[in-house]
């Protein structure tokens, strides 16, 4: 009867043979992985309510449009100067919004990022989180 014997991928991208009687440490390495992992995963969660209690505003033509996102990017007010509409010129408003929410939506990226790396830098290996 044949006995079952184990294989562990390495880096190498070669198939090497654990000894019947087993090579622990790799599934210690494994366990310390997963659970670093769980950790990682939880600690991100914790960052993204965070973020989603901070807020970022931003403002376009001098202050005449105010956007306001959280911490994920969701624009949550905006604002416009009741003189920016009293001008007439609708184009120029349109584009003073969407200057402004871009604005707030590209700030709260990089607050999400810079939260993110924080993260990451605790890390023992250096692993690219999705950014």
């Amino acid at each position: 009867m044949r006995r079952w014997t184990p294989w562990i991928w390495s880096c190498s991208n070669s198939l090497h043979l654990v000894g019947v009687r087993g090579n622990f440490r790799y599934m210690a390495d494994l366990s310390s992985l997963l659970q670093l992992g769980q950790q990682m995963q939880f600690r991100l969660s914790e960052i993204q309510s965070q973020l989603a209690q901070q807020t970022v505003t931003c403002s376009a033509g001098g202050g005449m449009v105010q956007a306001t996102a959280d911490g994920r990017g969701q624009i949550r007010a905006i604002k416009i100067d009741p003189q920016a509409v009293s001008q007439g010129d609708i184009e120029m408003l349109e584009d003073l919004v969407v200057a402004a929410v871009a604005e707030a939506q590209k700030r709260a990226a990089e607050l999400y990022q810079a939260e993110v790396r924080k993260l990451a830098s605790g890390l023992p290996f250096p692993l690219q989180l999705p950014l």
